[in-house]
């Protein structure tokens, strides 16, 4: 099976650039399943209805949140309705929605996808991300229950995030990082047979600082002091992710590519 995972898409740039470049992906790289990661795709903060009716249509076949999850309040209601986009599983108890499903793709195939939020340098404190995990996998098996599984693991810290990949290494198909939005250089395949990424990076104008507007964040840096709102930059958007085979029998990644393509970053991609 072909996976592509998209890091987290920021703003109106970003959207243009996954609307724009994800159908021609799907089309020549033959994509089975597309997730993305669309927590910041409204604004910077949240997602909206709309915006993530805007991410399926250009073919995602999952969204994804994150700690922003419901930024965009319209997103309480639109997540009930709609059943492609997850929340984090560990969020919280009376949280809308779900972390986890299993989907099929065009071929039949079973796919399971789930999310969850990371504990360390987090601002508020999330329900333990592991045992939400062993849960999930102990009940789909990978190349038994389901053909491949994905894991989004949306937090600060690489450590964790590192843990998070061996502690699902051969029961998972793919682990990969979101919400720093920088991609980092460790793609890999862990012993067990799972694909990891500390973090995908982001689907955004790199010419900023993690996808916003520069003035801001730098009179903080330099100052210590706010004078206005963070606002997303507008300039071309890099689509950065993560491409994954794995094999049907088994569910083990069998290669992975670093995925980067417009904008500023130098491309790479299967």
């Amino acid at each position: 099976m072909r996976i592509l995972f998209l890091g987290d898409v920021m703003g109106r740039s970003g959207r243009s650039a996954v609307a724009e470049r994800l159908p021609r992906m799907r089309l020549d790289w033959k994509l089975d399943f597309v997730v993305v990661n669309g927590e910041n795709a409204t604004s910077g903060m949240g997602l909206s209805g709309a915006h993530a009716k805007a991410l399926l249509d250009a073919g995602a076949d999952c969204v994804t949140l994150g700690d922003h999850a419901f930024d965009q309040k319209d997103m309480l209601q639109f997540i009930e309705t709609e059943p492609r986009i997850l929340r984090p599983m560990n969020f919280a108890k009376d949280a809308p929605g779900r972390g986890a499903a299993v989907f099929r793709t065009a071929s039949g195939r079973r796919v399971l996808v789930a999310q969850v939020l990371g504990q360390v340098f987090m601002k508020r404190p999330f329900a333990d991300p592991f045992s939400a995990l062993d849960q999930v996998l102990r009940a789909h098996p990978r190349g038994g229950q389901v053909a491949a599984s994905l894991i989004d693991i949306h937090c600060e810290a690489t450590s964790e995030k590192m843990g998070v990949g061996h502690f699902c290494d051969g029961r998972a198909s793919v682990v990969v990082g979101t919400h720093t939005h920088v991609p980092t250089g460790d793609a890999q395949i862990l012993p067990g047979g799972t694909a990891f990424q500390s973090d995908a990076g982001m689907c955004g104008d790199y010419n900023s600082v993690i996808g916003m507007e520069k003035t801001e964040p730098m009179r903080r840096f330099v100052t210590g002091m706010p004078k206005a709102r963070f606002t997303p930059a507008l300039g071309e958007a890099t689509v950065s992710g993560l491409y994954v085979e794995t094999d049907d029998a088994t569910g083990k990644a069998t290669r992975v590519e670093m995925v980067r393509q417009g904008g500023r970053l130098a491309p790479a991609g299967p």
